[in-house]
């Protein structure tokens, strides 16, 4: 198992200003650096990859879709828009070197009505569409992509592994899996050792979250049925912390963050990873 730490602990967006946090995640003791491509405009991929081989620190690419970024919208220039960004963050992973992109690229993220049956269906239909186009291009380059369930506050398209695996049954691709965050089954899943055990080989990368999207470890999550389920299933590719900082407004507004989740960013972290490793490694 790698471990990694989310971009998104410390800044938002990453840049080529920020790329002090390679040598500070390695520092901590992390295999990986998870990007966020919140505007590719801001970083280099070129500089990336060597700050990449010069820690010795892997790099993982993540998405941030927005509402202009969204393949299910009724706007054809919106979906066509989102299209072109997911098109954009595998270029950027293959550059890197990420053997994936992951993300809730199915629709924008703070998407939430109550849609009748027939507009549901629509959006279903459009999204299976434009994933298996993006999954097509992402095979091309040896890429996959890691689908991440949000809770019901942060969309009302995929919520749950099941919802997750009938979505993967229409694309019909193989590159196509999940990104499992424990915070977001913590709210939706009956069981998160069960949801786990029914996404199998499906997952493709996963994020370990606090309840409260703070420190691993420092919350009510039940860790060592996390663990037995994982190796029931036999993952053992990336697990990483994501969380938030309020220093930056908008990212916090984003993701209602309110107040601190530890002491410091770093202190979150470095705490972390020592969870995780005592854990699972």
């Amino acid at each position: 198992m790698k471990i990694g730490a989310s971009t998104f602990i410390w800044v938002s967006p990453f840049s080529n200003d920020t790329f002090h946090l390679f040598s500070k995640v390695k520092k901590m003791g992390f295999d990986i650096l998870e990007i966020c491509v919140e505007n590719p405009q801001t970083i280099d991929p070129v500089l990336i990859r060597q700050a990449s081989l010069a820690e010795g620190v892997e790099v993982l690419i993540c998405g941030a879709f927005g509402m202009d970024r969204d393949i299910s919208a009724d706007d054809e220039a919106t979906r066509l828009n989102g299209i072109n960004y997911i098109k954009c963050c595998i270029d950027i992973a293959a550059e890197v070197g990420s053997p994936l992109v992951s993300g809730p690229m199915y629709s924008a993220t703070g998407k939430t009505r109550l849609l009748d049956p027939i507009a549901k269906k629509k959006q279903i239909s459009l999204a299976v569409a434009n994933m298996r186009i993006v999954a097509d291009y992402a095979d091309q380059v040896g890429i996959s992509l890691a689908v991440e369930p949000l809770n019901r506050y942060e969309t009302d398209f995929i919520n749950t592994v099941d919802q997750g695996l009938d979505f993967f049954d229409q694309i019909g691709k193989d590159n196509v899996g999940f990104l499992i965050d424990t915070f977001h089954m913590n709210i939706e899943e009956k069981s998160i050792g069960e949801a786990i055990r029914r996404a199998d080989k499906k997952v493709f990368n996963f994020h370990a979250c606090a309840n409260d999207r703070g420190t691993p470890g420092v919350d009510h999550l039940n860790w060592i049925e996390i663990k037995c389920a994982l190796e029931q299933i036999g993952y053992d590719r990336y697990m990483v912390i994501e969380s938030f900082t309020t220093e930056i407004t908008e990212i916090a507004r984003a993701v209602s963050q309110w107040r601190p989740l530890a002491s410091s960013a770093d202190m979150l972290a470095s705490e972390g990873i020592k969870f995780l490793k005592k854990t699972f490694i």
